[in-house]
């Protein structure tokens, strides 16, 4: 008896098997994260390298190695990820009061920080990123992100939450566009408070690099004469390790 295994792909890897979904048939109903990555590996000899660099996502949620999944559950296979309002917002968390959100349309600086601003914070702090031009000599006439939404807000989530353990009392909202940004646009805003000025800082730094870490957002840059998916810069990437101390 075999099982049907299917597994959603993302920004390069879609590109590079030309689809946004590939099934594999396997003798097993269940499998470790590694040994699911193996039998890709050998079902797509050609993709080896691509595959070994990236993660399995299971059921929303980063699958290590040894964690075992079955060929019902809700699988992704997810290359590294990016370093880099009405019907605006594509998923958002209605219960943190919209505080984390994926959408298509400009962001607002304004309505990011407000999700933040509360009577006993006395400072609050927003970074903005934006598309730049030039990169090490190369001039970008756009990007266009991907994100798997679903995941994505999740991962948003569970940044607040850190952050809130890491400086209590501080609250976080990050919304984040996906689709065409272009030159000088605003592709992300990221506002933090807190009762004291310092906290706000660090806590400010912690969300952006923990989000180019584990939040399934992928950036694709395009230039006159070409364009690149542009995945994790910070290193071995490890999206299942936990943050730093």
């Amino acid at each position: 008896m075999t099982f049907e295994w299917k597994l959603q792909l993302f920004a390069g890897l879609a590109e590079r098997f030309g689809t946004p979904n590939i099934t594999i048939m396997l003798e097993k109903e269940q499998l470790t994260a590694a040994q699911l990555k193996q039998a890709l590996i050998r079902e797509y000899a050609q993709h080896e390298s691509l595959l070994l660099v990236s993660f399995i996502a299971c059921n929303q949620a980063y699958a290590a190695d040894d964690e075992l999944i079955h060929a019902t559950d809700e699988l992704a296979l997810l290359p590294p990820v990016s370093g880099g309002e009405e019907t605006a917002a594509l998923a958002s968390d209605a219960n943190e009061d919209k505080r984390y959100a994926i959408t298509q349309n400009p962001i607002s600086v304004e309505a990011v920080t407000a999700l933040v601003i509360v009577p006993e914070h006395g400072a609050a702090l927003t970074f903005t990123g934006t598309t730049r031009e030039w990169t090490q000599g190369k001039r970008t006439t756009r990007l266009e992100y991907e994100a798997y939404i679903p995941m994505a807000i999740k991962t948003l989530r569970q940044i607040g939450d850190e952050i809130s353990v890491r400086w209590p009392g501080a609250l976080c909202a990050i919304t984040h566009r996906i689709g065409v940004v272009d030159i000088a646009e605003i592709s992300v805003v990221i506002a933090v408070s807190a009762p004291h000025r310092g906290d706000c800082y660090d806590a400010s730094r912690y969300a952006i690099e923990r989000l180019k870490q584990i939040v399934p957002i992928w950036k694709r840059e395009i230039w006159d004469d070409g364009s690149e998916w542009k995945g994790h810069q910070l290193g071995p990437w490890n999206p299942a390790a936990s943050a730093e101390q």
